[in-house]
């Protein structure tokens, strides 16, 4: 009984390692320094990279989600959480995504993921998510 549950364990793992379907989520993440919406070259790069790798991405649904730290006040957040959205969607655009396939959230300072009473948090919090999720039909 054990060998055949042993078995059929190595069955189905071989089955998830050659038969694997496509990932449901991918995320990237594109960071920011303070106070600014301007994306470095390298994560240009990035990226186009992670994008260009997705096969079918007409087959994702797209998502963009910017986070800000606490620094500047909640007006001045919001604002730099839109800009953020807008510099990642202009990198999407040239990488020909279709702006109109875009969904954008702008959190602002609202639900940080980190904690921004340290240095460390404020840096992840400073950040665009971009989120593709696998479309079921």
């Amino acid at each position: 009984m054990k060998k055949l549950l042993l078995l059929n364990m190595a069955l189905l793992a071989g089955i998830l390692v050659f038969g694997q379907k496509p990932e449901s989520h991918l995320i990237k993440s594109i960071y920011f320094g303070g106070g600014s919406a301007w994306i470095d070259p390298q994560q240009v790069q990035e990226l186009e990279e992670f994008i260009k790798a997705v096969p079918d991405i007409e087959n994702y649904e797209i998502s963009i989600s910017s986070h800000t730290d606490n620094i500047g006040g909640k007006e001045y957040n919001e604002w730099l959480s839109q800009m953020r959205s807008r510099s990642v969607l202009d990198q999407l655009v040239r990488l020909n995504i279709d702006e109109d396939r875009v969904y954008i959230e702008n959190n602002g300072q609202r639900n940080p993921f980190f904690d921004n009473r340290t240095h460390k948090g404020r840096l992840a919090n400073r950040r665009v998510d971009i989120v593709l999720t696998m479309i079921v039909y």
